[in-house]
């Protein structure tokens, strides 16, 4: 009986002790209350933020949702044509060219309480219908008051009041390296916000195909992607500061791949301020064509160093030739700002409406001159007309034409023929045959089919009639640099430096 009462509780404890390791080795035999499993950890995170890290986050909470309610979705049907039938005619024997209509998605700045709203040319443009969706989901048929392509702005407008403006402000204030944040509506995600800085200012892309064209784009690796067009780039103290334009691409996705590119508020305000009262951009103009001044041109004319513009041409009856500017003047301060690439200027000069008189700073033969300018508007500003006397009796040179290759500068230049200064209209010339690959004359700009017809030695404009006077010229100013005036096959001239070396 004993011995029966301790195999009984022997086998008692064996089958709690497996039982037990079912459940501590999770055999699956026996499963917990999940009303008693606890997620997460038991405390937070011992994690300590200073006032001045709160502060900085809270920064980006608030901009968020003080300017994203001023953001709109832009919805937008145009007109568009195909040329596939210029491409394949044969194959497809009837035009193509029917308008067709596409839809497209972008983004758009409340400017005023009223339904303006500021956004890209690209936007709106050869738009039929225009449809605004609101942050609170509100929609809207909008009218477009007014593009400017020059620029690629626009501004629409919606019927109604009461609406959450955005502030425009100082875009010239702003520095590089600083926060920003682009709102707008990427890939149709309404209302998404990034964050980034400014990597840059100034920049120009080349993407506005128009000699008049304003390129000053700030750079900002906030992502931008399609749909972002015309939307914000805001400050961390809640001010748009740029209206979001262009992506750099891999050129097969066009999705963003680190850098967005906005135009500058100032700029964004004085054209939506021209649309809204006019329709129009009443922009005055200075009337010159001008170059950016590299190393070459400023050691040629006398700089200390590189700064400044260049003015290549002056239109006939503008602004400028009203005003004793010429051809070869460098323009260093227009008012009070100092002037160091083209784009700079046209930034200036775009923010300024016809009739408005500028002071401009030149450099001018060793001396700094101030000469006083009224913009005009580009209809009274008249076209660049390039005129050369005839000289009908002419004689025939195309006997004993010399060519020269000038090796130290990359550049091989002959003797023209009278053919030859009849197509480029000039009555004097040599013709720049070769020009080397990343040698002097290719890093000033050089090239081949141009004309060389002026050299200016010792502040003096030499005409070039023939080689054998151009290479003179070149071995009286070994060590020195010079500027050359050049022509191209369209009637265009310009002036660049070149280095001689030793």
């Amino acid at each position: 009986m004993k011995r029966k009462n301790l195999l009984g509780a022997f086998t008692l404890l064996l089958t709690g002790a497996i039982f037990g390791m079912a459940l501590v080795t999770g055999f699956g035999w026996v499963r917990p209350n999940y009303a008693d499993v606890q997620v997460g950890a038991k405390s937070a995170p011992e994690v300590t933020l200073t006032q001045d890290m709160m502060a900085f986050n809270n920064a980006f909470v608030n901009v968020s949702e003080k300017v994203t309610p001023s953001i709109v979705q832009i919805s937008v049907v145009s007109e568009t044509k195909s040329n596939f039938h210029d491409k394949f005619p044969f194959f497809f024997p009837f035009r193509d060219d029917i308008p067709r209509e596409q839809q497209s998605a972008g983004s758009g700045v409340l400017i005023s309480e009223d339904g303006y709203i500021l956004t890209n040319n690209h936007v709106v443009e050869n738009a039929k219908q225009v449809e605004v969706a609101l942050y609170d989901k509100r929609e809207y048929s909008a009218t477009v008051i007014g593009t400017d392509p020059l620029t690629d702005l626009a501004v629409i407008k919606i019927d109604e009041t009461d609406l959450p403006a955005a502030f425009l402000g100082n875009s010239d204030n702003i520095k590089v390296g600083q926060w920003v944040m682009a709102i707008g509506n990427p890939l149709s995600l309404s209302s998404t916000v990034t964050a980034g800085i400014i990597s840059a200012k100034g920049r120009s892309l080349q993407i506005i195909n128009d000699r008049y064209g304003v390129e000053y784009f700030i750079q900002t690796d906030a992502a931008i992607n399609p749909g972002n067009s015309g939307g914000a780039l805001v400050d961390l103290h809640g001010a748009v500061i740029g209206i979001n334009t262009a992506i750099a691409t891999d050129g097969v996705s066009a999705r963003y791949i680190g850098y967005g590119f906005a135009i500058p508020a100032n700029l964004a305000k004085t054209v939506a301020e021209d649309l809204i009262a006019n329709g129009k951009v009443s922009r005055g103009y200075i009337g010159v064509s001008i170059s950016d001044v590299d190393a070459a041109t400023a050691r040629a004319v006398g700089l200390d160093k590189p700064t400044g513009v260049m003015v290549q041409d002056v239109v006939e009856d503008g602004a400028a030739a009203a005003s004793d500017i010429k051809a070869g003047d460098i323009i260093l301060k227009i008012d009070e700002k100092e002037v160091r690439q083209t784009n700079e200027l046209q930034n200036y000069v775009a923010r300024q409406r016809a009739g408005h008189k500028v002071r401009l700073t030149i450099y001018r033969d060793g001396e700094e001159l101030e000469r006083y300018v009224t913009l005009k508007s580009k209809d009274d500003s008249g076209n660049v007309e390039t005129t050369s006397a005839k000289d009908d009796g002419k004689k025939e040179r195309d006997l004993d034409l010399k060519e020269e290759n000038f090796e130290n500068i990359g550049l091989t230049v002959k003797d023209l023929n009278t053919t030859e200064l009849e197509k480029f209209n000039v009555d004097n010339g040599i013709l720049i045959t070769d020009v080397k690959s990343f040698g002097i004359a290719q890093k000033s700009r050089l090239v081949k089919g141009f004309v060389i017809n002026k050299v200016n030695s010792d502040k003096q404009w030499i005409d070039i009639s023939s080689v054998s006077r151009f290479s003179e010229i070149i071995d009286e100013n070994k060590g020195q640099a010079i500027l050359l005036s050049v022509v191209d096959g369209r009637g265009g001239s310009r002036i660049v430096g070149l280095e001689i070396p030793e």
